[in-house]
């Protein structure tokens, strides 16, 4: 019986600590996203971010043909 409570009060201390990293999580992310978004639209860099979309888009493919392959052989 003793046990149980010692195991509920641990449990809720952790729960405390995950959810305060979880949302500390959400919102750098959010901030992260936020940054991402002035910088391709208010800095009008978009010419260049589709430049490298278009550059990346061989070796993608590439790497996803790879991985059907091996996945494929099994």
């Amino acid at each position: 019986m003793a046990e149980e409570v010692k195991q509920e009060t641990k449990s809720c201390c952790e729960g405390g600590k995950n959810m305060m990293s979880t949302v500390f999580k959400v919102v750098l992310g959010l901030v992260f996203l936020a940054l991402a978004a002035y910088l391709l639209i208010g800095r009008m860099w978009w010419l260049d971010t589709w430049l490298v979309i278009k550059g990346s888009l061989g070796p993608f493919l590439i790497l996803a043909g790879i991985i059907t392959l091996a996945i494929a052989k099994e």
